[in-house]
């Protein structure tokens, strides 16, 4: 009985494949022809950690309330593999529009490695469509507000009035602008802020799942974000 294969390019995902002479251990080789990238077949593969279609799954599993060692202890891949996937992510958000009518600002607390060290997340939202439209990571700061407003000045966001809570870091930075103060006017970003903390692990207030790296967060917000933007959380 004889088995048929369909191999697709782990870059380009063309169904465009020839083999290409085997490799040194002896393992058939194969080429894509439309980008020419050379690659063994999953069917081929010992560890599963080099599956080509591994990669999206363990993108979108942190998003999903599963931890580091959860996803290598279910996909039976090491712990380095799946922290290599999140530090080499590139989801990055960008706006999807250059004005918005009422933008939402607030802050968002995560451990970065240990619990009496708190990072702080401040980001605007738009409440109708839900999209996170900036955000940057510091202090509960007025530094970290005013970067937040250059930030979005930078990437060319417009907005007619902007909310917050009564902070006084807010009050400063919004000050000249059509500034909304109290909690009635943030229930987009308290929307979101729930949502985080019951889809990222590591964002759960009382929790152990927290690492010792800015980065993984980061890169474990970003993906978030990125996912949000485009419905898939």
């Amino acid at each position: 009985m004889q088995i048929k294969i369909t191999l697709h390019c782990p870059d380009c995902q063309s169904a465009k494949i020839k083999k290409n002479d085997r490799k040194s251990y002896g393992k058939q080789n194969y080429l894509c022809k439309e980008c020419e990238r050379q690659f063994i077949g999953n069917h081929a593969l010992k560890y599963k950690g080099c599956h080509s279609s591994l990669t999206q799954k363990i993108l979108l599993m942190p998003v999903r309330g599963t931890g580091i060692r959860d996803i290598a202890e279910i996909e039976n891949i090491s712990i380095k593999k799946v922290l290599s996937v999140l530090v080499r992510s590139r989801h990055m958000i960008r706006p999807k529009q250059p004005y918005y009518d009422c933008l939402e600002v607030d802050e968002f607390w995560i451990y970065v490695g240990k619990k009496s060290n708190r990072v702080w997340l401040i980001y605007a939202c738009h409440r109708d469509s839900g999209e996170i439209v900036a955000f940057v990571w510091g202090k509960r700061d007025l530094k970290t507000a005013k970067e937040l407003k250059k930030k979005m000045s930078d990437l060319g966001v417009n907005y007619g009035s902007i909310a917050t809570d009564d902070r006084d870091s807010f009050v400063s930075a919004f000050k000249s602008e059509n500034h909304l103060t109290g909690k009635k006017h943030t229930v987009g970003t308290e929307r979101h802020n729930c949502r985080l903390r019951h889809r990222i692990l590591r964002a759960f207030r009382k929790t152990c799942c927290f690492s010792k790296k800015l980065l993984n967060h980061l890169k474990a917000f970003n993906l978030t974000f990125f996912y949000i933007n485009f419905g898939f959380v």
